[in-house]
C-alpha cells in the first residue's frame, strides 16, 4: 500500500506522515518550494522525512512570488505578529496563500496516480484559528470528487482517497497524537517567519506556543 504525504516539515504535516506510518502505508512525501517567505521549513521536512524513513521525498518548485497576494509570498505585505487568539479567528489573515492547497493536491493527485497509491494524506486543520478556506471539510470534499472524476483511476473506481485525519482536531490534540506517534517535533518548523530561528510572535508560532503551553509542555524548537 501506498500513501502520498503532503510534507512542508511543519507540526500537522509531521503528523500526518507518522500517522500514515502508523497506518501502515509506504511513505512517498511531497514538499514544495514555491518561494515562500518561510523557505527553511524545506530544511525541517527534508530532516522530518529522513528521521521517518520514507520511500521516497521529493520537492516540487515553483514561483508563486510573481503573483503574491499573501504575506507569505509577497514582501510588500507585512505578517501578522503579537496577534491574541481572538484576533487570529476574526477573519482569513494575510498568510492565506491564494488556491495554495488545490495547487499541492493537484500535484499530489498527479504524483499519486503515477505511482498507483491509494490515498493522499494532508494536514489541514478546520479548527485553527487561521479559518484558510482550503483547510475546510466541505473544501476536501470537494476536492474528493474532482480525485475521482479527475484520473483514470477514479473512473475505473478506484479513487484516490484524500485522508485529513486532523481536520477536526485541536492544536493540543494534534500534538498529544504526534506524542502518541513518536512525532520529533525538534525538528519541525511552524514560523511565517524568513528566519534561521523561530520568531514567536507570528500567528503560527504563537499557535503552537499556546498549544504546547496548555498542555504543560515545552516546545523543543528555539525561539528568538
Amino acid at each position: 500500500m501506498k500513501a502520498v504525504i503532503l510534507l512542508s516539515g511543519g507540526l500537522d504535516s509531521s503528523t500526518i506522515l507518522y500517522q500514515a506510518k502508523a497506518d501502515g502505508y509506504e511513505c512517498h512525501a511531497l514538499s514544495f518550494d514555491y518561494r515562500q517567505r518561510h523557505q527553511r521549513e524545506l530544511q525541517s521536512a527534508l530532516l522530518v522525512a529522513q528521521k521517518a524513513g520514507v520511500a521516497t521525498h521529493q520537492i516540487v518548485n515553483f514561483d508563486l512570488r510573481q503573483w503574491g497576494g499573501s504575506a507569505l509570498t509577497d514582501d510588500d505585505i507585512d505578517l501578522p505578529q503579537e496577534r491574541s487568539l481572538t484576533e487570529m479567528s476574526q477573519n482569513i489573515p494575510v498568510t492565506y496563500v491564494p488556491a495554495r492547497n488545490t495547487i499541492f493536491l493537484s500535484f499530489a493527485l498527479a504524483y499519486a496516480e503515477t505511482i498507483t497509491a491509494e490515498r493522499v494524506y494532508i494536514g489541514v486543520n478546520a479548527l485553527d484559528y487561521s479559518g484558510y478556506p482550503d483547510c475546510r471539510p466541505d473544501y476536501i470534499q470537494a476536492m474528493q470528487e474532482v480525485f475521482r472524476l479527475g484520473t483514470k483511476q477514479g473512473r475505473e473506481g478506484e479513487a484516490i482517497t484524500i485522508v485529513a485525519p486532523l481536520i477536526n482536531l485541536k492544536k493540543t490534540e494534534i500534538i498529544q497524537l504526534g506524542n502518541q506517534l513518536g512525532v520529533p517535533w525538534e525538528l519541525t518548523w511552524s514560523c511565517y517567519a524568513g528566519a534561521d530561528v523561530a520568531c514567536g510572535v507570528c500567528d503560527s508560532c504563537r499557535l503552537r506556543l499556546a498549544a504546547f503551553g496548555e498542555l504543560g509542555l515545552s516546545d523543543p524548537v528555539a525561539y528568538a
